[in-house]
């Protein structure tokens, strides 16, 4: 009879470890299974949270885009003439070395917005505009800003037509309100946008672009 009780007694005893295992693999199985699944939804909501961005973002990009075309297009005329100061032609240098590379980044967070490119010219709608934006909301008073530190055909015309110092005095003088539009659209982004990586270059633009400015005035005295 002992012999029995002891038996009997193991074989519970034995019942009873099985029983614990079972649950632990259970459990752990339950855990392995629905981390990964965790891991994932907080990876996507750290995703859409980055990619999150407002009317601000995308009217700062679409406006920035041929303001900073533009640069580059007065740029590339002071460049191509005879007889500038090397220090201008430095600074024209340095401008299409930093706004290239903007120009690109800007039409890339335009594709991944499903944004258009095109911005409104005054008195026009922007082509695509009711698709990029909805309605009107933020639009007030973008006509206004929109060309804010853009020359016209006139102002384009007259740097392709100048030479030597007169050449490069004008284009300080223009490039200087040039950059002035710029830096205040950079603010008015660095205010009301939501995009990270738009404020930081919003951010940057102002501080590179306001130190030109600081530059070119010091140039102007000197031609």
């Amino acid at each position: 009879m002992n012999n029995k009780k002891f038996l009997a007694v193991g074989a519970t005893a034995l019942a009873v470890v099985f029983a614990a295992a079972a649950c632990s693999d259970t459990g752990t199985g339950t855990t392995v299974a629905t981390s990964p699944a965790t891991t994932s939804a907080t990876a996507t909501s750290a995703a859409d949270e980055a990619a999150a961005h407002n009317d601000a973002d995308v009217m700062f990009a679409q406006m920035m885009l041929p303001h900073h075309s533009q640069a580059i297009e007065m740029s590339d005329m002071l460049l191509a003439k005879q007889d500038i100061p090397a220090d201008v032609t430095a600074l024209a240098e340095q401008i299409k070395a930093a706004q290239g590379p903007e120009i690109e980044q800007l039409e890339s967070w335009l594709e991944q917005w499903g944004e258009p490119t095109a911005m409104p010219e005054t008195g026009h709608d922007m082509p695509g505009m009711d698709e990029g934006m909805d309605g009107m909301d933020g639009m007030e008073g973008m006509e206004g800003m929109e060309m804010e530190g853009m020359m016209s055909e006139e102002d384009m015309q007259a740097l392709s037509e100048a030479q030597g110092a007169d050449a490069a005095r004008l284009f300080l003088e223009q490039m200087i309100a040039h950059h002035e539009g710029a830096v205040d659209m950079a603010q008015t982004e660095i205010e009301d946008g939501q995009f990270p990586d738009a404020v930081e270059m919003a951010r940057t633009i102002g501080d590179t672009q306001q130190q030109e400015i600081e530059t070119m005035r010091q140039l102007l005295t000197t031609l």
